[in-house]
């Protein structure tokens, strides 16, 4: 089993039901870190390759790590690059906010869950994406696999 080296996530109590939520600091600028969230040459490295035009609202999804049917059809809410991307995917919306820090970025991802959202299967999930994003940034190796990744975490993300 892995040991968790990167920040949890949180998950959070709120009005009207649970959200999730991702901070990360990168040692890259915005624009770097901006070019691996969005353009489907680095995103094939840690989440898949998507096609389609963002302009017209929508691009269809492969996430390489999911089993069974990974393609999908993400919802393009807003994009005001290179700062903020908000995505929907099935019942699911990600709000993505690049902000400066120091020399670097921080990133926050926030996921308000549904009723009936398991945040102990979605948590760890976007945790593992997480860190396979971090490792597109740096230029690095992605993180062990799923199998061995996802015991050490799913405890981490129980509802408060």
């Amino acid at each position: 089993m892995t040991a968790v080296t990167t920040p949890p996530g949180r998950t959070l109590a709120e009005e009207g039901g649970l959200r999730l939520e991702f901070v990360r600091v990168f040692a890259r600028p915005v624009a770097q870190v901006w070019s691996a969230l969005t353009e489907t040459s680095r995103t094939v490295h840690w989440i898949g390759p998507w096609t389609g035009d963002p302009a017209t609202g929508s691009v269809e999804l492969t996430m390489t790590a999911e089993e069974g049917e990974p393609a999908s059809t993400v919802t393009v809410h807003a994009c005001e690059a290179p700062h903020r991307l908000v995505v929907g995917m099935a019942s699911w919306r990600l709000d993505v906010t690049l902000t400066p820090e120091g020399d670097g970025t921080r990133l926050v991802l926030s996921q308000p869950l549904n009723d009936g959202d398991d945040p102990t299967t979605i948590g760890p999930g976007w945790h593992y994406y997480l860190d396979r994003l971090a490792a597109e940034v740096d230029f690095t190796q992605p993180t062990d696999a799923w199998d061995d990744y996802y015991p050490g975490l799913k405890d981490v993300y129980a509802a408060p």
